[in-house]
């Protein structure tokens, strides 16, 4: 998607890429050509400059994109960059950073899963995030990427996109799982567990030493990131579905792999009782 825009470029808005598109323009190289013939030499040089340098990030620098497009336009960064992209989601024991601390983190990169765990190796998400140039949420401009830069000390500054809103454009609302719902995503055992119920797995992890606990609470966060995945490729094909060149840049959606751990139903059930009376 990335080689059909035009709206990094400053002066030309979402009117003008539009008219763009509609003289038929769909790349960098059709536009550059119009130009040459029907333009002066500086205007021609101004446009070669700015379609070469676009041209040299376009393979490993989401974030010279991202600068400069509106942040509702992130989502174009996806398919040019998915390769570099990972999927993060985390779960805390409350909403504000200064009065609760990270539980877990889970990161996909569309390959290999990762997780992390306070008390036992959630400082090595800060190496291993460095890798990836591209970060992918549900609210995580607003949510998990503050509280990590608060409890890790560190600062994310990837290119980032936040589903939430690419998917509120769309028309789903209502939370992630709001969203997940409405697209057709079915978690099974893991559809009564939300953010408060997270909370009380790790409290009765850290409690009674419940090793099932905190499995469960990684099967949850690991969900949220494995969805992400088909949330992004979903909306990113909604997003181009109007576009001339829609068939072109068209994406598949992956299978969803397997999460390695796995919901113990029954616990869920005795705690859902014993702590609300369900």
């Amino acid at each position: 998607m990335i080689e059909h825009t035009f709206r990094h470029i400053h002066g030309i808005g979402e009117k003008k890429e539009e008219r763009i598109w509609r003289s038929r323009l769909y790349n960098w190289d059709l536009a550059l050509e119009y130009i040459k013939l029907h333009y002066s030499l500086d205007i021609i040089n101004r446009f070669e400059n700015i379609f070469n340098k676009s041209k040299s990030n376009i393979d490993n620098n989401p974030k010279y994109f991202s600068k400069r497009l509106d942040s509702n336009q992130h989502w174009r960064l996806f398919r040019n960059f998915k390769d570099c992209a990972a999927y993060l989601d985390i779960e805390t024991t409350g909403l504000y950073p200064m009065w609760a601390k990270i539980t877990t983190i889970s990161l996909y990169d569309g390959k290999n899963i990762y997780c992390y765990i306070n008390g036992k190796n959630l400082t090595d998400f800060i190496k291993d995030i460095s890798k990836y140039k591209l970060l992918i949420t549900y609210n995580g401009k607003c949510f998990d990427i503050p509280f990590i830069n608060h409890h890790l000390n560190c600062n994310l500054d990837q290119a980032h996109i936040d589903l939430r809103f690419v998917l509120h454009s769309l028309g789903f609302k209502g939370g992630l799982k709001g969203c997940e719902k409405q697209l057709g995503v079915n978690r099974k055992d893991l559809n009564d567990i939300d953010g408060l119920f997270a909370i009380d797995l790790w409290y009765e992890y850290k409690n009674t030493g419940n090793e099932n606990a905190l499995s469960t609470l990684l099967a949850y966060n690991i969900e949220d990131v494995i969805n992400l995945e088909y949330l992004m490729h979903v909306a990113y094909n909604l997003k181009i579905l109007r576009l001339p060149f829609y068939k072109e840049i068209k994406m598949s959606i992956p299978k969803k792999p397997n999460n390695p751990y796995e919901a113990d139903v029954m616990l869920i059930k005795r705690l859902k009782k014993r702590l609300y009376g369900i």
